[in-house]
């Protein structure tokens, strides 16, 4: 398949398509932010959230420029927004006189009615997650009730790596519409 070709499929939402684009450029747009970033758990996140971005406004993308370059600036971009919400936290830190309070914190175990409101959330949770195609359920069970690695998950599910990591996300974004139309 042709980079072109798969663009044309992506944008009809082909999964193949997706697949094909993701495997291609993986590679190019991790390395741009492993340099970036110099650290490998930053770079992952980032070129994730990178495709998942991508992929999401794929529609947008103009034939005229390169789908390399395209996806290089989405990276940047998004990278820069995580040091922009870094820099924000780091000036709404707390004083020293605030964590010394913290330490005067006498029972910080949950009482029942905490417990109790965090089981109905749960149950609740679980109510939202079946709402989802069974595979994206399937993902997210493995990920985050059985804290599968990505490399456990795509072993379990026999799929690559990153599908995995593209499978996780749009599961999440999937989750996170079904919890924001309910309210």
């Amino acid at each position: 398949m042709k980079i072109s070709e798969a663009i044309v499929k992506a944008k009809e939402d082909n999964q193949m398509a997706f697949n094909f684009l993701l495997e291609t450029f993986w590679n190019d747009v991790f390395g741009f932010m492993l340099k970036r970033t110099k650290n490998e758990i930053d770079a992952e996140d980032i070129t994730i959230e990178a495709f998942f971005k991508a992929f999401d406004k794929i529609h947008s993308f103009d034939s005229k420029f390169k789908f390399k370059t395209w996806l290089i600036t989405i990276a940047k971009n998004t990278h820069l927004d995580s040091l922009r919400k870094q820099k924000t936290s780091l000036t709404n830190q707390t004083t020293e006189e605030d964590e010394k309070r913290v330490y005067w914190i006498v029972d910080d175990a949950p009482s029942i009615e905490d417990q109790l409101i965090t089981k109905q959330k749960l149950a609740q949770l679980l109510k939202d997650i079946k709402k989802l195609k069974p595979h994206h359920q399937e993902i997210i069970h493995l990920r985050y009730f059985k804290e599968q690695t990505y490399l456990e998950i795509a072993n379990t599910v026999g799929i690559p790596i990153n599908n995995v990591k593209v499978k996780l996300l749009r599961a999440k974004k999937l989750l996170a519409e079904i919890i924001r139309h309910k309210k």
